[in-house]
């Protein structure tokens, strides 16, 4: 009983924050339901004002489900497994393993902003590895396939994503977390809130490619060859990046030849892949559906 209480109060305090959310009773640097929503606006009236694509809809092909997609794993699920999230840290705690037991740099005692940078750029570089795996291994590709399965690209599309991804990307976020003391900064909203920015620019059309930022910084040229259905040959996929460009460079990932728009997206076998959310959320369980690997 006391499990499912833990569970419950997770669960019922997450929606309450949710809610609280909605209705303006929280601080704006902890109001992600209007931050999100607020950063949707601005990239979407972007791409309404200045589209790559002449022809596509304002209202894209998918456009309402990946909006969906947008508030059900930012929030919805969230609260979902949060409860499972507090568990596993009281299961570690019961260990003695708290948040700075693997610390290997302590940077809460560094200039703030300096802090805040290291702090972006290590988790950065932590889900850039984590999208690797997910185009590597087969398990993970049959739930990564899912963000892939966009036909037309859209600001959106960045949190259409099936939620089996949470349970990779946020312990090896929690782990770069803990190899640098336990710190995260106070001001760790703005990094996130830069960072929906980033990826909702990276989904959207808008010929965007920073000019010699581009080295750095990720941007909608080059995660559309991230989305096409045909990548170079022998590869799981190109340009990983999430926020920035710079670990696809380094690491010879990249793969930007011309400034095209109409690149065909998706992945071989797309044809087969469900329509709808729930569907779209079995078809990695099912084992009858067993797609090519990009």
């Amino acid at each position: 009983m006391e499990l499912l209480n833990i569970l419950w109060t997770s669960f019922t305090g997450s929606l309450h924050w949710f809610y609280r959310g909605i209705v303006f009773d929280l601080p704006w640097h902890e109001n992600y339901f209007w931050g999100l929503t607020f950063i949707s606006l601005l990239v979407w009236g972007l791409e309404i004002l200045f589209p790559w694509r002449k022809n596509q809809a304002v209202f894209r092909k998918d456009f309402f489900l990946d909006a969906f997609y947008m508030y059900f794993n930012f929030f919805l699920f969230a609260a979902i497994i949060s409860g499972f999230y507090k568990l596993a840290g009281m299961g570690f705690a019961s260990f003695g393993i708290q948040m700075d037991s693997f610390s290997i740099i302590n940077i809460s005692t560094w200039h703030p902003l300096v802090a805040l940078v290291v702090f972006f750029v290590v988790l950065d570089f932590v889900q850039w590895v984590t999208h690797i795996f997910l185009h590597k291994f087969p398990l993970l590709w049959r739930f990564h396939q899912l963000h892939h399965s966009v036909k037309e690209m859209g600001f959106a599309a960045h949190l259409r994503y099936h939620w089996m991804e949470n349970i990779l990307y946020k312990p090896l976020k929690t782990i770069a977390i803990m190899l640098l003391g336990g710190f995260e900064p106070n001001q760790a909203f703005v990094v996130h809130f830069i960072a929906i920015g980033i990826g909702h620019l990276n989904h959207a059309n808008i010929g965007l490619d920073w000019g010699p930022l581009k080295y750095v910084l990720n941007n909608p040229v080059m995660h559309l060859y991230h989305h096409a259905k045909d990548v170079p040959q022998g590869k799981a996929g190109v340009n990983y990046g999430i926020s920035l460009s710079l670990w696809d460079y380094l690491f010879r990932t990249a793969y930007v030849p011309k400034k095209n728009p109409h690149l065909t997206l998706g992945f071989h076998g797309d044809e087969h892949f469900p329509k709808d959310f729930l569907n779209q959320n079995l078809s990695g369980f099912k084992s009858k559906f067993t797609p090519q690997q990009r």
